[in-house]
C-alpha cells in the first residue's frame, strides 16, 4: 500500500493505475485476509478511476482498476463490486487480452456469491480460466480455474468431477511449486469425507479427524481470512448435517462466524430468550462461498426456537440452491443437502 500512496502523491493517475494494477495475484477465497487494507486499496482504485483520462490508451488500466475494486470488495454486500466486475470483464473482452481477461474473471468470480445457488455460474467462470491458463501459459489462473471448478462441482455433489479437478490442480501445483494449493485440496478431501459419511459414530469421527487434519495445514499459511473460525464452523456443519445436536464451544475462535455460533451456546445454557434475540439480530450472511452454510446454521436455530419469520427468511434464501450441498461450494465444508433443510423448514411451517 505504501507504493500506491507514493504513486498517488505524484498526481499521475496513469502511474497510480499501473501500481495498483500490479496487485494482480489470483485469489480463490471470497473473504479478505485484511479487510482494512482491502478498503484502502478500493478507495485508491476508485480515486484513480475518477482521475484517469478517458480514451483507448487507458482502457487496459481502467480494466485493471475495476477488477481490483471487484476483487478487493469480496464479501462486501454492495452493488459496486458486481458492477465493477461486469465492466472490467466487458473491457477485457473488447481488448482481447488473455491476461487481462483472466484478471477480470477473477473479479467476476469474487462477485458471484450475491445469493445462493450460483455454483453453475462459478463453474463456467472456472472453465474459462482453465482454458485461458492452459492456452496462454497463465499457470496461476489455470490453478485458480481448477480450484473454482472443484468448489462448484462439490456444490452439486459431483465428486467424480471434483476429484478430477483436485488431481489436476495438485499436479500443476507440484510442477510449478505452488504449495498452498495442497491446503485447499486437503480441505476438499475432508469435505468429501464429511459429505459421504454414514450415520455411524466411527464414520462421524473419521470425518471430524479429516477436518482437524486439514485445519492443521492452515497454521502459518498466512491466510487469516480463510483460517479464522473455519474449523469450528466445519465441525458444527458436520454435526447438524447428520442430525446431531449442535455443540458450540464459545471459547473457540469463531472469527467472523461468531454471530451464528453464539445463539447455539445460549440455547445450550437454557437462555432461550437471549438466543431468540440473537437469532433475530443476525444480518444476512455476507456474499461469499459460505453463504448457504450460514443460512443453514440460521435455519437450525430457527427450527430449534420455532421462529417462523426466521424460518421463512432462510427458506427463501436457500431455495435457489435446491439440489446442492449447503456450503460445499466453498470446497471446504458442508452442512448437508439443501433440500433436507428446505424440507425441515416446510414441515415446521406447516405444523
Amino acid at each position: 500500500m505504501t507504493a500506491v500512496q507514493a504513486a498517488e502523491e505524484t498526481g499521475d493517475a496513469e502511474l497510480t493505475a499501473r501500481v495498483i494494477g500490479a496487485y494482480d495475484v489470483p485469489a480463490n477465497w471470497t473473504r479478505s485476509d485484511d479487510p482494512a487494507l482491502a478498503r484502502r486499496l478500493v478507495d485508491a482504485a476508485e480515486r484513480t478511476l475518477g482521475a484517469l483520462p478517458e480514451g483507448p490508451a487507458t482502457e487496459a488500466a481502467r480494466c485493471r482498476l475495476l477488477a481490483t475494486v471487484a476483487l478487493e470488495s469480496r464479501g462486501v454486500r454492495s452493488p459496486r463490486g458486481p458492477r465493477a466486475a461486469a465492466e472490467a470483464e466487458g473491457i477485457a473482452r473488447r481488448l482481447d487480452d488473455p491476461a487481462l481477461l483472466a484478471f477480470a474473471l477473477n473479479g467476476v468470480f469474487m462477485q458471484s456469491c450475491t445469493r445462493a445457488g450460483l455454483a453453475p455460474r462459478r463453474d463456467t467462470i472456472g472453465a474459462e480460466l482453465v482454458a485461458l491458463g492452459a492456452r496462454h501459459g497463465l499457470v496461476n489462473y489455470e490453478v485458480l480455474g481448477h480450484l473454482i471448478r472443484l468448489q462448484a462441482r462439490s456444490a452439486r455433489a459431483d465428486f467424480t468431477a471434483a476429484d478430477e479437478h483436485a488431481t489436476a490442480v495438485d499436479r500443476l501445483a507440484e510442477r510449478h511449486e505452488r504449495p498452498l494449493v495442497a491446503v485447499f485440496t486437503a480441505w476438499y478431501l475432508a469435505l468429501r469425507r464429511a459429505a459421504t459419511a454414514g450415520p455411524s459414530a466411527g464414520s462421524h469421527d473419521r470425518a471430524e479427524a479429516a477436518y482437524r487434519s486439514a485445519a492443521a495445514r492452515l497454521d502459518g499459511a498466512g491466510m487469516p481470512g480463510l483460517e479464522r473460525g473455519l474449523l469450528p464452523l466445519a465441525l458444527l456443519g458436520l454435526r447438524l448435517a447428520h442430525g446431531r445436536p449442535a455443540e458450540v464451544d464459545p471459547g473457540a475462535d469463531w472469527g467472523p462466524y461468531r454471530p451464528w455460533a453464539e445463539p447455539f451456546a445460549l440455547l445450550a445454557e437454557g437462555r432461550g430468550t437471549e438466543a431468540r434475540n440473537a437469532l433475530r439480530a443476525l444480518a444476512e450472511p455476507p456474499p461469499d462461498l459460505l453463504y448457504e452454510a450460514l443460512c443453514c446454521a440460521e435455519a437450525a436455530l430457527a427450527l430449534a426456537l420455532d421462529d417462523r419469520p426466521a424460518l421463512r427468511r432462510t427458506h427463501d434464501r436457500l431455495l435457489p440452491a435446491s439440489g446442492e450441498l449447503a456450503g460445499a461450494g466453498s470446497g471446504l465444508l458442508t452442512f448437508g443437502p439443501v433440500d433436507g433443510w428446505l424440507g425441515a423448514i416446510r414441515r415446521a411451517l406447516e405444523a
